[in-house]
């Protein structure tokens, strides 16, 4: 009866394993108290109070065939003391019976549903690993054709239709990779080989940073677009993974980018091991470190600590001064191309890197959340669930 708890007494509440126990159980009990009612009527009638000889004042009223005088009050009250006696000891058994009738009535109830929700469990269980994993199973439920085969062929050509459709997506995203980067990287090495030119002109000279540091932006954009698109779906293929050691490498990555803006970075690092990709919870840590970095502003300080967090999980929280962001501001920085007041320092991003710490945080099956501190900058902290122990 796990379930009922914390449902109140609000049917509607209820499991609908315990609604169906309660429901058996109740039809029992109303079926079983028509049957002592009927069983207590029908004893009743048949136990007649009888009428003694000579009761009707007859000649013999007054004495038995043996010529000993009757008694015929103690008589009536002696048969209706035996008739009450029996009614009673008749309603007691039987609402005893009635009564173990329904907690055998219960457990049975309470089988019965859970064999009958049987295949109710297989389609959530298959729908649960489906989310986790991937989208190539089926339940191919067997048996009758009845409603719950219905509902599972149903659900077989949901998960049949959407893996057509993620499969086109995850194609598109590889075609768009290569159709946008190549000719972006082109562009890129024209212009750099045109600037090595000393025959170069000078109006092509003074425009040719612009378009560089254009099209760079692009190629960031572009990756981060991709980067977001992939890290939309669940990692297939865990791996054990240490945020520490994710952590500890982007800051080396990021320590000449930290020392440029005189930023001020220290690194708490405990053991963190969970499972994922670790392409991109790199990715996620890298995008924290760098947000913290560019929009502290020149000056800032940055901390990064990994280490266990909350319900058994694993953690990695970044956080730095800056400019003062309004706390209802902070939700909006997770969308794509949405930034705060304050938090375009730097002026080389693309809008797109918290929304991809999120992305990443649920495809891993953790949560990413930021609070905007008091004296100014933000604190983000992304939980991922733990490793499980070896």
């Amino acid at each position: 009866m796990r379930g009922v708890r914390g449902a109140g007494l609000n049917p509607a509440r209820w499991p609908v394993r315990v609604r169906l126990t309660a429901l058996y159980a109740g039809a029992f009990a109303v079926a079983g108290a028509v049957l002592v009612t009927v069983t207590y009527l029908l004893v009743s009638e048949s136990l007649v109070r009888p009428n003694p000889p000579g009761a009707d004042g007859g000649a013999d009223g007054d004495a038995d065939r043996f010529g000993r005088p009757l008694d015929i009050e103690a008589i009536r009250a002696a048969v209706d003391a035996y008739r009450n006696d029996v009614l009673d000891r008749l309603l007691l058994w039987s609402l005893i019976a009635l009564a173990a009738g329904l907690v055998l009535a219960v457990c049975l109830g309470w089988l019965l549903a859970g064999r009958a929700l049987r295949p109710l469990q297989r389609v959530t269980d298959t729908a649960r690993r489906v989310a986790d994993r991937n989208l190539h199973e089926r339940i191919a439920l067997q048996g009758p054709d009845d409603e719950l085969k219905e509902l599972a062929d149903t659900f077989d050509a949901m998960l049949e239709r959407l893996d057509r459709s993620f499969d086109a997506q995850r194609r598109f995203v590889a075609n768009a990779s290569h159709e946008l980067r190549t000719p972006l990287a082109v562009n890129r090495t024209l212009l750099e080989v045109a600037l090595g030119d000393p025959s170069v002109s000078d109006d092509l000279k003074r425009l040719a940073p612009t378009v560089l540091a254009t099209n760079e932006r692009s190629e960031r954009l572009v990756e981060g677009l991709l980067t977001l698109a992939r890290s939309e779906q669940a990692v297939t293929a865990p791996e054990p993974v240490d945020l520490r050691e994710i952590a500890d490498h982007v800051l080396q990555q990021e320590r000449g980018e930290a020392s440029a803006r005189s930023v001020t970075v220290t690194a708490d690092l405990e053991p963190a091991p969970t499972t994922g990709n670790a392409v991109l919870l790199e990715r996620l840590a890298a995008n924290l470190v760098r947000n913290a970095v560019v929009h502290g502003g020149d000056g800032a300080q940055v901390r990064v600590w990994t280490g266990l967090g909350a319900a058994g999980g694993v953690a990695l929280q970044v956080e730095n001064t800056g400019p003062v962001l309004a706390p209802y501001e902070v939700g909006g920085l997770f969308e794509p191309f949405r930034r705060g007041n304050g938090r375009t320092a730097g002026g080389d991003g693309v809008g797109l890197g918290l929304s991809i710490v999120r992305s990443v945080a649920h495809a891993h099956g953790g949560t990413a959340t930021a609070h905007a501190r008091d004296d100014g900058g933000l604190l983000v902290r992304v939980d991922l669930p733990a490793a499980a122990p070896r």
